[in-house]
């Protein structure tokens, strides 16, 4: 790693052309293209930049059979600097998850799930002994730095005669924490308009574009008057994307209606890693391309808009003094064949590809 070394000709998404100088891992200086000067300079004409990709929804426990992977294979390798585990680990296994962080070179932020056991089975909220609030209290407070929020899994394979009680014990938790919820949402029951009610503002609806028969829209794709309400309280929502849990025709319904985009994330893990239909931050960003969102919006919903969230600014910024936390990336003209999690097949002609990232001080290739 040299001590100073400059990125040249890069372009931001509203068309800007930048040098971006890097010193012991911090940006000293983003200047006009072409002027920047350092012990080694990286032509990166052709390549957009933005603060570094945020993705707010992953499994990164790889422990947990079927939902789980390595750090750093759904983070910088995929351009993605900085992931939020969404609710792989309770109370009996977030210490290790935590730990597994000082080895990975991305940043890592978490959200608990409210049953202790996590992912270890995935009817963890179907006894609602496992919801064991003391030790949800305690750990909050011993990760606190770590911990972003609560994880509520509200879907018939997940609660499965415990109906909406662990969203109940959830809601008393956020209050007791002064964490928010992430709710995913799913298969019924509990109604869909049983569950969003309970959702108070900064708390996060994910999978809001699935396609299953118990969600958000009804069937000429109207938004619920649940999701309305649920948006004018200041309730964020997230894509979520996953194996099950995206759907072309919902979320062409939504951009219709101006409903989102907040955060696109991707419910990454092993298994959609390695066989779809997610495979990627970029391939799931392409295709919001493909649906019309214009290149800055999508990019602003995986840096500003997450870090906001976050509240941490600092991760969706490109500003001298900051730590350098970047992702580059193309955007490739070409026809490439996309699949929603329905099976339904689009062809788009644009889709992004990421080249690499800048983390800790270090330029690391995707």
């Amino acid at each position: 790693m040299h001590d100073r070394f400059v990125l040249r000709n890069l372009k931001r998404v509203n068309g800007d052309a930048i040098d971006i100088i890097i010193e012991q891992g911090t940006i000293i200086e983003v200047a006009e293209a072409g002027r920047g000067t350092g012990d080694r300079v990286t032509d990166c004409a052709g390549a957009y930049v933005s603060s570094g990709w945020i993705d707010m929804h992953v499994h990164a426990f790889p422990d947990f059979d079927p939902y789980g992977d390595e750090i750093d294979e759904i983070g910088v390798k995929q351009g993605v600097t900085t992931i939020v585990d969404a609710g792989s680990c309770g109370a009996d296994r977030i210490a290790d998850l935590a730990a597994s962080r000082l080895r990975a070179r991305t940043n890592v932020f978490a959200f608990l799930n409210i049953s202790r056991l996590g992912l270890a089975r995935i009817d963890e909220l179907s006894n609602l002994d496992w919801i064991d609030a003391d030790k949800v209290v305690q750990v909050a407070k011993q990760h606190r730095d770590f911990i972003v929020g609560l994880k509520a899994r509200i879907s018939r394979s997940v609660v499965r005669d415990s109906g909406i009680e662990p969203l109940r014990r959830a809601r008393e938790l956020s209050n007791q924490t002064s964490l928010p919820l992430m709710v995913h949402i799913g298969s019924g029951p509990p109604d869909i308009e049983e569950v969003i009610p309970l959702l108070e503002k900064k708390d996060i609806i994910t999978h809001y574009l699935n396609g299953k028969s118990n969600n958000l829209f009804d069937a000429e794709g109207n938004p619920l008057k649940v999701l309305r309400d649920a948006i004018a309280r200041g309730v964020h929502l997230d894509v979520g994307h996953g194996t099950a849990s995206f759907s072309f025709r919902v979320a062409e319904a939504a951009k219709r209606h101006g409903i989102g985009l907040n955060t696109i994330s991707t419910d990454i893990y092993r298994g959609n890693r390695l066989n779809g239909p997610v495979y990627s931050m970029a391939h799931v960003l392409s295709k919001f391309l493909y649906l019309g969102y214009p290149l800055e919006e999508v990019i602003a919903a995986v840096t500003t808009r997450a870090a906001d969230w976050l509240g941490k600014p600092e991760l969706g910024r490109i500003q001298a003094g900051d730590s350098a936390n970047l992702t580059l990336f193309t955007v490739k003209h070409e026809q490439t064949a996309l699949l929603d999690s329905e099976g339904e097949q689009r062809i788009a002609d644009k889709t992004i590809e990421t080249k690499g990232v800048v983390r800790n001080g270090e330029f690391i290739e995707c």
